[in-house]
């Protein structure tokens, strides 16, 4: 089982943590991880992107030329995709690109990256990870006591309004609940700073 040590607000070490081998100590699958980061990018594309067909350019109502007897080319309108100021012909229009995994790719990916974390040392346990006020100062001083100076992924069990609003302003540094994580959040942060229950709450649901 791999271990972890456990702190307080204050930075100081207050013991230390088994980690479930079922969540936190299996072989990282790769494959399935860049699967689940894929579709996490997909889904968040707004596909909002539009061009205007020959319908929605403005002008072009009336026929150029008559069709015979002038020696040019028959033209139905100015606004037709070859001219110049026409339409676009099969530009891209709104779309969603959003897809599904599998629930069981979803959760192996993961594990798969939360075990990554454990291995390379980037999981920081906090005993009590709250705040008794909305101090953005105190925050980044908590950060700076567990060495957590870089991009950080804060997790709580629940959400913890003083925390959020806290770390809200902080470059690089979100926070999450432990039912919402998800793969690119967790590979995309530095450290790992999560709250001894929702360690307990992740294992309970995935061991």
């Amino acid at each position: 089982m791999p271990t972890v040590a456990v702190f307080d607000m204050t930075g100081k070490k207050t013991g230390e943590m088994e980690l479930s081998d079922a969540v936190f100590g299996i072989e990282p699958n790769m494959t399935v991880v860049h699967a689940a980061v894929k579709n996490h990018l997909a889904n968040r594309r707004h596909g909002t992107q539009s061009t205007l067909t020959r319908a929605e350019v403005r002008g072009g109502g009336i026929k150029p030329w008559r069709q015979k007897g002038t020696g040019r080319a028959r033209q139905g309108s100015i606004r037709a995709p070859q001219w110049t100021h026409g339409g676009i012909a099969f530009g891209p229009k709104p779309r969603s690109y959003n897809y599904t995994l599998n629930r069981k790719t979803r959760r192996l990916a993961l594990l798969s990256v939360l075990s990554a974390k454990a291995a390379a040392g980037e999981i920081i346990v906090i005993d009590g990870l709250d705040m008794s006020e909305i101090k953005t100062k105190k925050f980044v001083s908590f950060l700076g006591s567990v060495e957590a100076t870089g991009k950080s992924l804060v997790v709580t069990p629940e959400v913890r309004v003083n925390v959020v609003k806290s770390a809200a302003n902080i470059p690089g540094v979100r926070t999450t609940i432990a039912s919402t994580l998800n793969v690119y959040d967790i590979l995309n942060a530095d450290k790992f700073i999560i709250d001894k229950a929702a360690v307990e709450k992740l294992q309970e649901v995935y061991a």
